[in-house]
This record gives structure tokens, sequence and C-alpha cells, in this order.
């Protein structure tokens, strides 16, 4: 029998990899993590957090500017785009320690060296041209930006993992898509003082989220600001003879900016990794086939996160790292739980949300009650900003349950996270109302809106 060198191998260094490496350790598994370029996968290097350091960068010129309406003298803020920059690299590479520190400290074993499967448990290490063979291998390598290919002049885009590194900041932006990326990009780029223009190929951005939080976000984004193109795509871009860029668009208008950034979504990173040799099978726009517990159509072969074809979310690939730990090396099979999973799109206003949408909630439910409000929020009574808050609380009206929760503006992220606890546990909307407000906040809106808004019943339900 051939020698096994690990129990456990994991390719790739993200959230997902790193977590279920760590708790397989915990259990005295033998351990290895193989990442080829830095450990934290998306999230920590070119994701979540450097955005959500450069959400808070967009906002602070405002902060500045407005706090004259508090009282204070403040001289005119300016920005320095190498500072922003340099600071997030020093805080990306704290962050990248420590998670090397926790997969050492959990006693599995560090491989900076990319891997690929080939076949019979088999896993070659390309660098170092080695060998391995494990009992079990988890693929958790993410996804990676999506491009245009075939479009000319595709090369002339940046991406989201460029975004952060740019050597200067542009005074003009195109930012194409509308996804959760492509609107909290034209956040950032809008906030940090570039004349921002958003294309995107549909009618409405955020497609899939609640359509009252959709229409006030683009709201808000024109108040702003920010240029939205409609049911337009490019089609070409060239360079212009000052270094910047003309965008062709779909509907024949030509703009010019000095970047273009492409968020038009994420493909599983399974490029090199032998999944073809090895025999794993993978659907149409390449993410690996898993079953309810991790299980690829290879025996032995797992894997979880944004590779696969379940939702693209840091918490999710974590979660799923600990339930398919659960199910391997604990006895104990376990299958995520991918019910009311809260999400937070940092778009300015940015956006919490859990459930139901108002809309799948009348496809689906016999009896629907809706409430919702809009109100500007205390903050904005002195300094005059127009943004004004939505809140939504959907009801199954059958069972008094509350089935969905959309937020927009400040603060949504925070709520939701709480409010997902509410949801997981059951609440009603007796629960809500017989919470007690907390004054004066924007979440007390949540618990004192008494009387539905709209109510729908099919004829099924009224008979």
């Amino acid at each position: 029998m051939t020698k096994v060198d690990y129990d456990l191998f994991v390719i790739g260094g993200g959230s997902g990899g790193v977590r279920a490496a760590k708790v397989a350790s915990a259990l005295g598994k033998k351990v290895a993590v193989a990442e080829e370029f830095r450990f934290g996968g998306t999230c920590v290097i070119r994701g979540c957090v450097p955005k959500k350091l450069f959400v808070y960068a967009s906002q602070a010129g405002a902060q500045a500017r407005t706090s004259s309406s508090f009282g204070w003298t403040a001289a005119k803020p300016e920005f320095c785009w190498n500072t922003l920059r340099n600071a997030k690299e020093t805080e990306i590479t704290r962050l990248e320690g420590l998670y090397r520190t926790g997969v050492g400290f959990a006693g599995a074993e560090i491989i900076d060296d990319r891997a690929e499967l080939i076949g019979e448990g088999r896993v070659r290490l390309v660098r170092q041209n080695r060998t391995i063979k494990a009992r079990h291998i988890l693929i958790a390598t993410g996804a990676t930006p999506a491009r245009m290919m075939g479009m000319p002049g595709d090369e002339l885009c940046v991406t989201s993992d460029e975004m952060f590194d740019l050597p200067d900041l542009p005074k003009s932006a195109v930012v194409v898509g509308g996804g959760y990326i492509a609107v909290e990009f034209a956040g950032i780029l809008n906030g940090l003082g570039v004349d921002t223009t958003l294309v995107y190929r549909g009618d409405k951005v955020l497609r899939g989220f609640d359509d009252d939080v959709r229409d006030d976000l683009m709201a808000a984004m024109a108040a702003k600001g920010i240029r939205l193109r409609m049911n337009s795509t490019p089609t070409a871009v060239a360079v212009r003879d000052d270094g910047g860029r003309d965008i062709l668009l779909s509907d024949g208008a030509v703009l010019s900016a000095g970047l273009v950034m492409l968020a038009i979504g994420r493909n599983a990173n399974t490029a090199r990794l032998g999944l073809e040799a090895a025999g794993v099978d993978t659907t149409p726009d390449g993410r690996v086939m898993i079953d309810e517990l991790g299980q690829s159509t290879v025996v032995g072969v797992h894997a979880l996160g944004d590779v696969t074809n379940r939702e693209q979310l840091t918490p999710v690939a974590i979660h799923e790292a600990i339930c398919w730990v659960r199910t391997i090396f604990g006895g104990e099979p376990t299958i995520p739980d991918r019910s009311d999973i809260a999400t937070a799109v940092f778009s300015q206003p940015e956006i919490g949300c859990i459930g139901l949408t108002e809309a799948e909630a009348r496809e689906r439910l016999p009896a629907v009650n809706v409430f919702s409000t809009r109100f500007r929020p205390m903050k904005a009574t002195l300094t005059g900003d127009p943004t004004r808050m939505m809140m939504k609380v959907v009801v199954d009206a059958n069972t008094d349950r509350v089935v969905g929760v959309h937020l927009l503006g400040e603060g949504a992220a925070e709520m939701i996270q709480l409010i997902g606890v509410a949801l997981k546990a059951g609440a009603t909307k007796a629960d809500f109302d017989a919470t007690m407000a907390v004054h004066p906040t924007a979440a007390e809106e949540l618990v004192t809106m008494y009387a539905p808004t709209r109510t729908y019943r099919t004829e099924k339900d009224v008979a």
C-alpha cells in the first residue's frame, strides 16, 4: 500500500481552506495547506477587507466637509492615494501573518507552492516537483474576476484585483457591471473624488435584491453624482493619445475615462488544478461539482467555498469548512444550513438584507404583509444630506413569521447581522412589535412599524 503523507491536504490558503486545516489539526489529523500566492484568500488580500478600508476612506472626506454642521472648523480636506494604498498594504500584510501563524500554531504544515491533482489521492507540488499522497484532498482555491474575453481592448481594463494597487488614482473612471462589487467600487471612486460612470447591461443594479432597495440605491448613487448607464455594455475599449480610454458602448455612445474597471462576475479558480486528469467533474462554468457534504465526483477529493457552485460569501466558506471537518473527521455528517443567509453590500448608502424579497414572498406564499418606511436619519438633519434610509419587513401573513428584512442606509450591515439571529430563531412580527425600541436610533424603526404598508393574498388563500 502506498504511504499516505497527510490525512488532509488543502489546496488554497483562503478563509475556508484555512479554517478546515485548523479544525482538522485540532482533532489530531496530519494536515498541510498549499498556497501559491498569499494566505488569507480573496477576502483578506484582494476583497472584503481592503474594500471595506477603501469604503471608510471614501466616506472620510464627506465627513470632514460636513463637520462644520456640528460646529467644527477644519481646513479643506486633501486626499493622498499613496497614503491609503500603503496603509492598506501594511494592514493586509499584518493579517496574512496572522493567518500563517494561526495555521502553524494549529499544527498544520504550510507549503508555499502551487499544487495540482494527478489522480489516486496524489498531488504534485509544481515548484518543488514533488508528489505527495493524502487520504483527503480539499480544493479551496476560490474565484477570480471575470474578464470580457474577445472584446477588443479587454486587456486595457482592470478588475477588482488591481484596483487596490493602482499606481495613481484616475480623475475619471467607468465601472462595468451591476453586482455588489460594481456598486461598491463606484461608490468608493466617487467618494474619493473620481468622476464615475457605471455601465450595466440590465435596467437595475443588484439583480436578485429587493426592488425597493435597488431603486433607492440607484437614486442615491445618482444624487451623489455617479452617472448610471443602464441597458448598455462595452463593445470595445481603445487607448487615447493622452493615455486614457475610449469606451464604445452597445448603444453607440462613446465614453472617455482614465480607467475602465470590469466587475462582471467571478470565475472559479480551477485552471491548472488537474481536475480533468483526476476525473473531477465541473459545471459548465468551471466550478467543482459537489454534493451536500462537499464530496466531488471523485472519492477523497472535496471542495468548498467560491470554487464550487454555492453562495460566494466568506462566512459561507468558513461554515462549510466546519461542517466538512465534522463530517469527514468527526463522524457526524453535517449539511451546511444555507437558509436565511444575511448579506451586506457596502454601497453608499450600504445595504443589509436577509430572506425573501417582497417579490419572492408574493410568488411563494399565499398571504404576505409588507411593512416599510423611508425616513431621514438624524445625522442628516444638520448636514442637509438628502439621502434617506429605507427599511422593509416582509411577513408571512398566515403564520406571522418574518421571512425577509431589507435595509438601505448607514449601519444596515451591522443591523442585519443581529436581525439574522432573530430570523434564524423563527421570530414573528409579533416578536418585533413586542420589542422595546432603542431611541434615538435608526434601528428602532424596525420594531415600530405596526401597520402593514401593503398586503397581498392569493385567491386560493382568500377562499
